[in-house]
């Protein structure tokens, strides 16, 4: 510790113990300040920043309780250490409630203080680390990432913040693109278990001849190529916590293998007869309906309530169209850093036609759509022409003017107006005249249209 220079202020009005101690902890490698009373050391401090205040509780003109209390005020972020020749339970429990480290009665021997010394500021440094980890890890993965103020998604906020200081499991359910990850990092990185790894596993996306050797590992010899020894995901998620996306997909076979190991936090690899403890916490999702998975056989109940301790329901985005402005903003903030663009802003008319969108693809689609805007977009802002190009329109309903009443109706017209021009065009493989027909229109109008909309007939024929 000594070698860090910890700066330490000193509080005694007997000064063979203010020098004598002052001279012992200069040794020791602390800068110390020492002070005959209250008033001087508060003065002092609010001068000097400290690492430690010894405080001895009767001193001239301000005592060490209250020391104490204006020290929690103006520097909260010094320990402190209260020394007294009149000792008493009731004076170190007032001390200890109003924050000291610990609490030491006269006579004392130097070891002893040196001890606490070093032990107060080696906890003060533990809890600046884990402070400073805490707000790397909610920057990178806290609420930042999930982005809503619906009252769907306020509750969905509330729910995070209950289940990431408990031990327990717990089922995500949502469609694709939802954010199921983003809320499993989230209770991951808020939570008891941020010290530990985060492990995810796409049980979708792995064929069943790999599922089970990634999730329980297998020993070397266990199978043709397996050369050497390899942890599966279980394991290197010990002490922290697994992350099981699209966990409808397990087979039968593998969901029996699933509950083993949650039941007994236990697991055997491929090829090993030995048995590895692990402690994990599992977040599991799911895009399926799973309760009717589980009463259609296809998931095993005692699995599902293994799993399902608390169930996070993530809300499709076309149920919560009023936070499509907030989350295009904040892609739009994200990506003109990223990208190097002058664009931070979209139109009335372009947010209309999202507010207006079903997205299928949920906050994901929305992501992608604002990214490919801002590649092909040529103005500052996102407007309603390059987002027509980049949208289904099959997915576009009209708008509920009674939820959102600001809609820009000249560039929602033009909107519907080039989206059935654009499908007209293209269920007449490009035939003006066809089209024109189909719609109600001479050529020449439908010609002028075209026109007007910068359509051209090749585009919509693809």
């Amino acid at each position: 510790m000594g070698n860090e220079r910890n700066r330490i202020i000193l509080v005694d009005d007997e000064p063979g113990i203010r020098e004598f101690l002052g001279m012992a902890l200069n040794k020791s490698g602390y800068i110390v300040d020492t002070v005959a009373d209250g008033i001087e050391a508060i003065n002092r401090m609010e001068n000097n920043l400290y690492d430690l205040a010894v405080l001895d509780i009767v001193v001239p003109t301000l005592n060490g309780i209250d020391m104490l209390r204006r020290i929690n005020e103006k520097s909260p972020e010094t320990s402190v250490i209260m020394i007294t020749a009149y000792a008493s339970h009731e004076t170190a429990l007032e001390a200890m409630k109003l924050g000291a480290y610990d609490y030491i009665a006269k006579p004392f021997r130097i070891n002893e203080l040196k001890k606490v010394i070093e032990d107060a500021l080696e906890k003060k440094k533990r809890d600046r680390a884990c402070l400073r980890l805490k707000r790397e890890m909610e920057k990178k993965y806290g609420f930042g990432h999930i982005i809503g103020n619906s009252s769907s998604m306020l509750r969905v906020f509330e729910l995070i913040k209950r289940v990431s200081e408990l031990n327990v499991n717990v089922m995500i359910s949502g469609e694709s693109g939802t954010g199921k990850e983003l809320v499993a990092l989230a209770i991951h990185h808020s939570g008891i278990r941020h010290g530990g790894p985060f492990v995810p596993v796409n049980c979708g996306a792995l064929p069943e001849s790999l599922i089970e050797s990634e999730l329980f590992g297998y020993r070397r010899g266990a199978f043709t190529g397996a050369l050497r020894d390899k942890k599966g995901r279980f394991e290197i998620a010990d002490g922290g916590t697994i992350f099981l996306d699209e966990i409808g997909d397990l087979s039968p076979h593998l969901q029996v293998k699933l509950l083993r190991a949650i039941e007994e936090k236990r697991i055997s690899p491929l090829g090993g007869s030995e048995e590895t403890k692990v402690d994990i916490r599992v977040i599991a999702a799911t895009n399926k309906k799973i309760e009717e998975e589980v009463l259609n056989g296809n998931f095993r109940e005692d699995l599902f309530y293994r799993l399902n301790v608390i169930k996070i329901s993530l809300p499709p985005l076309r149920e919560r169209k009023g936070d499509i402005p907030l989350l295009a903003s904040h892609f739009i903030n994200k990506y003109s850093k990223e990208m190097k663009s002058d664009i931070h802003d979209i139109s009335c008319g372009a947010l209309s036609i999202l507010e207006s969108y079903q997205f299928p693809g949920n906050v994901r689609e929305l992501e992608n759509i604002i990214v490919r805007c801002m590649a092909l977009e040529n103005a500052d802002v996102i407007l309603p022409e390059t987002l027509l190009n980049l949208v289904d329109g099959k997915d576009l309903v009209a708008l509920d003017t009674d939820n959102y009443p600001k809609v820009c109706l000249d560039s929602l017209l033009n909107h519907v107006e080039r989206q059935l021009i654009y499908n007209a065009l293209k269920a007449s493989n490009g035939n003006k005249t066809e089209a024109a027909r189909n719609l109600g229109i001479s050529l020449r109008s439908l010609r002028y249209r075209l026109s007007k909309h910068e359509i051209k007939t090749s585009q919509a024929h693809l």
